[in-house]
């Protein structure tokens, strides 16, 4: 029989940065962990190490010649022209660091070990926030992705027997390389709600690989109530249509109003209606993280995933313990010199309802015909 939900998480997190100018230089992972357990809502049989991923594991998704040389420029701390040019790394979005080898592996290691306990059946539902690297390449970094930890865990839940598996990707930000991955697997379908015209720049309505790739751009100052009609009216009717036995969510919180790497306007709470519609209906159920560039937004909202995936009722002010954690966060960007209040003492945004703007209205109508075909993939399968 399951148990209760796991939490994946790993120390490396604490101690390891994309360096001081980047977007990764906050603070996330370790945030999330410290946050939940000082509100008391996570113990040792919740929580588990993520392992290392293996050369060899990797290898089931990447490329043997740049997963060396993601391990040499670990070492060297650094890399010739040719090198930065073929494999992206030692650019400006996928730097030189410490832990550039050993960090994205770990991240994989807990997408695989969470792969392989859905599969056990001894979890239903894992949630990793150091997880959701969606854009990582074969053979190349791209967006800050090392590995792509979320391909690499469809394939092992496929490759463990998996027929159905539904994909929902929440990010601001396109998922180009789990899409590209997925394109032709009758197996996998794949949703992703992202900005238009927001890097990587695509994810277009028109895209649909084999027919199993539904992709939902949305104008900026996308709000709470847009979010709610694409919840009802697209993501819950595609996952009955799919009937999934296994459903992995890349919960991204920069589609957050506060997050500096979109213009989406989003309270954390729609993101977390969205998780609990979702998880109602996902027999199996992995969550990863994914972008989120505030720390304290991120934080807020990550630990909020974790409230909503145990059915816990989150506390309109923060104990002590637990506001200690977020005051004691920093932030080099101008909103983090002087940041409000209620980033220290709750966890809950306050609602950013709002029309629901009819562009948006047509695209979910484009799209709603193509969730009988979905059904049509879960017969066949």
């Amino acid at each position: 029989m399951a148990t209760a939900p796991l939490l994946i998480g790993n120390d490396i997190y604490r101690s390891s940065s994309y360096g001081r100018q980047h977007p990764l230089a906050i603070p996330r992972v370790s945030t999330v962990i410290d946050l939940v357990r000082a509100l008391g809502w996570l113990d040792e049989a919740s929580y588990r190490v993520s392992p290392r991923a293996t050369p060899d594991q990797l290898l089931r998704f990447h490329d043997a010649e740049y997963i060396a040389a993601l391990q040499r420029a670990e070492v060297e701390q650094r890399v010739s022209a040719e090198t930065a040019q073929r494999f992206g790394i030692g650019t400006h979005g996928n730097p030189i660091y410490p832990e550039m080898f050993r960090r994205p592996a770990t991240s994989c290691g807990a997408s695989l070990l969470a792969a392989d306990l859905l599969l056990s059946g001894r979890h239903a539902v894992i949630y990793s926030p150091a997880g959701g690297t969606h854009h990582g390449r074969p053979d190349r970094a791209a967006g800050f992705c090392y590995f792509n930890d979320p391909a690499l865990a469809i394939l092992r839940l496929l490759d463990g027997g998996t027929r159905r598996l539904l994909y929902v990707d929440l990010d601001a930000h396109h998922c180009d390389g789990v899409a590209d991955a997925f394109a032709d697997e009758e197996r996998v379908v794949v949703l992703s709600v992202h900005e238009e015209g927001r890097w990587p720049f695509s994810g277009a309505l028109e895209d649909e690989g084999c027919g199993n790739l539904f992709n939902l751009p949305v104008p900026q100052d996308f709000n709470d109530s847009e979010m709610a009609a694409i919840v009802d009216r697209l993501i819950l009717p595609l996952a009955a249509a799919v009937a999934p036995e296994v459903v992995v969510v890349q919960a991204g919180a920069d589609a957050l109003a506060e997050d500096p790497l979109s213009r989406l306007s989003l309270s954390n709470a729609a993101l977390w209606r969205a998780l609990a519609a979702i998880a109602k209906r996902a027999p199996r159920l992995l969550v990863l993280g994914g972008g989120g560039y505030n720390p304290w937004s991120v934080a807020r909202c990550w630990a909020g995933n974790w409230a909503v995936l145990n059915g816990i009722e989150m506390p309109r002010v923060l104990p002590p313990g637990a506001e200690a954690v977020l005051r004691g966060l920093s932030w080099s960007r101008s909103a983090g010199r002087n940041p409000p209040e209620h980033w220290f003492t709750t966890l809950a945004d306050a609602p950013r309802d709002g029309e629901v703007r009819p562009e948006i209205l047509q695209r979910l109508a484009r799209l709603t015909p193509r969730v009988a075909d979905a059904a049509s993939f879960a017969e066949a399968l």
